[in-house]
């Protein structure tokens, strides 16, 4: 997954950690019936990373790996990558085939390429790598698909009760890039029809974290959607949404922050001042958040003028 302005890669990474079986069957549901799921699936970020970070490859990105094993009881390895960048990437087939290979040469194992573009390019797309001369060829083929081709079936992921499905449509609402307001009632109907689902409490509560971090809103549009979604709490008795789900609200803007601080400032983000946003009230991090736009050193952010 390549790098871009806001930091997507890690809401797939959770999802991706949290529903493997799901999204499977979900988007790649033919690969999903071949799997003996009851063998269990592990994953190998280990492994992922002593392939990866060679040299020769330079920087390169990839998500997951994850070992299962198919219903013929062989061990196979699937590697996941999903593509959030909203823009063409020239070499993407090849950096498949270079994982995809890397993995095979070092390992020894089946490994099955699998590809999400989670991007807003209609024209990109991707599963199909070939190179040769004078009779020596290689060709590389791997399932790929195209989540802008979801949303042609809108109804059907609305109907679809695997919780991936709101992960899928979360991804396409941030894609549309509608005017603030709109995007804050669409995320507002995600949540309803993610409760309306009867998730146990603990899908729930990822749910909301993974759809807050991915259609992120205006500062102060999130606070009025969590009012929103308080007032909902308590009308359907949901009091698990209303008091304990603050806590994930705001652990998710925390992670956002981190990130950004980091990203901005480098060394300059002390420990220090990590401390001050893991203890900070829902408000200084949303202030803390809003002057992170124009500030230009990192005491501005914490200033307390």
């Amino acid at each position: 997954m390549a790098n871009g302005d806001t930091d997507q890669d890690s809401p797939w990474k959770e999802a991706l950690e949290h529903w493997f079986p799901e999204f499977m069957a979900l988007l790649f549901p033919e690969i999903h019936g071949e799997i003996d799921w009851s063998k269990g699936h592990r994953f190998l970020d280990k492994e992922l990373q002593k392939t990866v970070r060679d040299a020769e490859l330079g920087r390169r990105y990839a998500d997951k790996l994850v070992k299962v094993t198919n219903l013929a009881n062989r061990e196979t390895w699937v590697l996941i990558h999903v593509e959030v960048q909203g823009q063409r990437e020239t070499d993407f087939d090849q950096r498949m085939y270079v994982y995809n290979y890397r993995l095979y040469d070092r390992y020894q194992v089946d490994v099955v390429s699998l590809a999400v573009l989670a991007d807003d390019a209609p024209g990109f797309q991707t599963g199909d790598f070939r190179r040769g001369l004078w009779g020596c060829e290689v060709h590389f083929r791997f399932p790929s698909i195209k989540l802008l081709d979801l949303a042609d079936d809108w109804r059907a992921l609305e109907k679809n009760l695997n919780p991936f499905a709101l992960v899928v449509m979360a991804q396409l609402k941030a894609l549309e890039r509608s005017e603030p307001r709109q995007l804050k009632d669409a995320k507002f109907g995600l949540f309803r029809l993610m409760l309306g689902r009867g998730y146990d409490r603990e899908q729930i509560l990822e749910l909301l974290r993974i759809i807050d971090w991915l259609m992120v809103l205006p500062a102060a549009l999130e606070s009025e959607l969590a009012d929103e979604l308080d007032a909902y709490g308590q009308e359907n008795k949901m009091p698990y949404v209303t008091s304990f789900e603050r806590v994930g609200f705001q652990r998710g803007h925390v992670d956002l922050l981190h990130h950004l601080l980091e990203k901005k400032f480098g060394s300059a983000y002390t420990p220090f001042y990590r401390q001050r946003v893991d203890s900070g009230a829902s408000k200084e991090v949303i202030e803390w958040s809003d002057r992170l736009l124009t500030a230009e050193t990192i005491e501005e952010i914490f200033s307390s003028e």
